[in-house]
């Protein structure tokens, strides 16, 4: 079962990478300098209690893409919920046409690579917890 789960989450995390990349070489299409992008998944339950009665049970799934890109020192920005090819390209699409009428800003720009963290610690945040309503 832990492989399984292992393997799932491995999976989900090369799907969420995977868009990532579309994202950069979208934004690269398009004539950017330079690009990012936040991919975000999640999914939880949340349970409110008041003075001992269930209040409230409720179920979220969340997904949040956020696109950032940069014509020479012009920056824009664009953010989606929707993951299919062609939402991607017109997330990309909007922030390069904003990135496109923007005043240039001498700080703008993505970080020096030699200024980016390398050797990244397993911080041990990930606890999943298989919890059902009930349960909860």
């Amino acid at each position: 079962m832990t492989t399984n789960r292992a393997q799932t989450q491995e999976t989900a995390k090369q799907a969420l990478a995977d868009i990532a990349q579309r994202v950069i070489d979208e934004a690269g299409r398009r004539g950017a300098t330079a690009a990012e992008a936040a991919v975000n998944r999640s999914e939880g339950l949340s349970v409110t209690v008041r003075m001992g009665d269930i209040e409230t049970v409720e179920h979220h799934r969340d997904k949040n893409l956020v696109v950032g890109v940069y014509f020479g020192q012009k920056t824009g920005s664009a953010s989606t919920s929707d993951f299919a090819p062609q939402a991607i390209q017109d997330t990309v699409r909007a922030a390069c046409s904003i990135a496109k009428h923007v005043a240039e800003d001498d700080c703008a720009g993505l970080a020096d690579p030699e200024c980016l963290a390398r050797d990244i610690p397993d911080l041990d945040l990930d606890h999943p917890w298989a919890l059902d309503v009930d349960g909860a």
